[in-house]
């Protein structure tokens, strides 16, 4: 007989970010006891794994992402205790537990950091304190830009008054990057994970999984630099970090397992992190940025299957997550496409065209062979918030960005769960950090439970199908001609899933019954942005 594939090569995986998934204490922000209290919505749902975005203690500077304190629960959020309960409790709905690891810079209030500033003997070799260039130093080290937007160094102020050395942040001043070649960096973060892993996580997302190590010397990253080639970003010594890792996860019972958060500019670069001794899976940012157009869709179906044959990796499918447009806003534009630098929020969107395909586009990634990730609020169909008063943006890049940059927060904002209610059954709060769209009523989980043919209810069901019919598959798919605007493929089982993206009508293969639809069919016919799943009738 052959055994049964490991649960994280076909997990579904459900992303919470703790703030805005549910509060359970009332003061208008999620935490820890929101996410209990909605542990059976999370089983009824379908899915295998939960991915918690950062809930370590933290100023939220950047969301959680600035972490003050690795081991230990930010008090927004609840306590360690309740954060053990949690994982605890998840296990007994059979769902497993991913936690963010966040390896590549910590909070600028961490000890650490704070005995770098203070200049004590040695803490400043754990982070990258350089003397500026020009005449008395006034020049930033080098000329590497954070990804949020200007300089990525920042001058300090020595004890006197006078200015002094410059650190380095690939992100926010308040995001010091940590030096990986310093030994204490390295065993610090192998502690970290025997402390979550003792306590029964089932994996890690890694933050920034290509970032940690930086070229020798912090070189400049030139004029026209080459994008496969840069001096702060997939440098070799951080596959070191990865082989000693994956020793530590596998000395621990239970599979449990890596996903890298690798955002690389060529696949041969991103495979090298997915060798059998490092880590399981990555993210596919290819998928999530392409467009809604057929032959687009083919190719990169494909090439992240040739990408992850070789080493025997499972593939991996998303289409929204905390730091991107949501797919439903995405697909509902004259541009369905997506990259980093995209927050044109002011572009009009059709939230009914959007809509209508993210349901198709549900149904093509559930069936894709490997495993795939949902973020909250995907089941419900939730759009981008696209206008978010000025003063009440939190994300870092608006402000670093001079506000060209709307940032992020308009796919994070908290979630409606009842149609009526100030904060939609949120909170017991009037208010939530981030305000609600009023027409969010009508797409709250409440009013989609009752209602058969709803986003809630396809997800429920394409879940289901997907863990009873496809998640035992090979990894493996088989091409079907159905037409040029037509993503159409059958897995070994003869199930075919035929995804119609253009605007004519398809007609419906003979001989093969209709599992599930993702929207309604016409006279044998699969109309446009439409997506269906077929099975033999024998």
């Amino acid at each position: 007989m052959t055994p049964a594939p490991v649960w994280w090569r076909h997990a579904a995986i459900y992303q919470i970010y703790v703030r805005s998934f549910a509060d359970g204490n009332g003061d208008g922000t999620g935490d820890l006891a929101g996410v209990r209290a909605k542990l059976p919505y999370l089983r009824e749902l379908g899915v295998d794994a939960l991915w918690f975005n950062p809930w370590y203690v933290s100023p939220m500077a950047d969301g959680g992402y600035d972490v003050a304190d690795y081991r230990d629960i930010d008090p927004l959020f609840g306590t360690l205790a309740e954060a053990e309960s949690l994982i605890g409790e998840a296990h007994d709905h059979g769902l497993r537990v991913i936690v963010d690891l966040v390896p590549n810079h910590c909070s600028d209030r961490h000890p650490w950091f704070q005995a770098a500033l203070a200049d004590e003997p040695g803490a400043r070799d754990r982070f990258w304190f350089v003397p500026g260039k020009g005449e008395h130093g006034e020049l930033p080290p080098n000329n590497w830009q954070s990804y949020f937007g200007g300089p990525a160094w920042t001058r300090t102020t020595d004890a006197d008054g006078t200015p002094g050395l410059w650190y380095l942040h690939m992100f926010a001043p308040e995001q010091p990057d940590l030096n990986w070649e310093h030994h204490q960096v390295r065993a610090e973060f192998e502690d970290i994970l025997h402390f979550w892993l003792r306590r029964g996580v089932d994996g890690f997302r890694i933050d920034v999984a290509h970032g940690l190590a930086k070229k020798p010397g912090l070189p400049d990253a030139g004029p026209d630099p080459d994008i496969t080639d840069l001096p702060y970003q997939d440098v070799d010594d951080v596959h070191e970090v990865y082989r000693a890792w994956r020793k530590i996860l596998d000395s621990y019972d239970g599979e449990r397992t890596f996903v890298g958060e690798v955002w690389l500019p060529s696949p041969e670069q991103s495979a090298r992190y997915l060798r059998p001794d490092e880590l399981h899976s990555a993210f596919n940012f290819d998928f999530l940025c392409c467009p809604w157009q057929a032959p687009a869709l083919r190719d990169v179906i494909d090439s992240t299957l040739a990408l992850h044959e070789p080493v025997g990796a499972p593939p991996t499918w998303v289409l929204s997550n905390h730091d991107t447009i949501r797919h439903v806003t995405r697909y509902g534009r004259a541009d369905t496409s997506f990259d980093m630098g995209d927050k044109r929020l002011s572009d009009p969107s059709d939230v009914v065209l959007g809509r209508r395909r993210a349901r198709a586009a549900a149904l093509l990634t559930l069936a894709l062979p490997g495993g795939v990730y949902l973020y909250q609020g995907d089941e419900l169909g939730l759009p981008e918030v696209q206008f978010i008063p000025d003063q009440l943006i939190q994300d870092p890049t608006f402000v670093r960005s001079e506000g060209r940059d709307r940032g992020r927060d308009g796919c994070r904002v908290p979630l409606p769960w009842t149609a009526a209610g100030e904060s939609l059954g949120f909170s017991t709060a009037g208010r939530t950090w981030l305000p609600q769209p009023a027409e969010w009523a009508e797409w709250s989980a409440e009013r989609q439970e009752a209602d058969p043919d709803s986003f809630l209810s396809l997800y429920r069901e394409a879940l289901r199908l997907r863990t009873e019919l496809f998640a035992p598959l090979p990894e493996t798919l088989e091409w079907i001609d159905a037409g040029p605007d037509a993503v159409c493929f059958a897995r070994s089982s003869g199930i075919r899933c035929l995804v119609n993206a253009g605007s004519s009508p398809i007609e419906l293969p003979q001989g093969l019954r209709v599992l599930l639809a993702s929207g309604p069919l016409s006279e044998g016919r699969l109309p446009g942005d439409t997506a269906v799943w077929l099975a033999p009738t024998a």
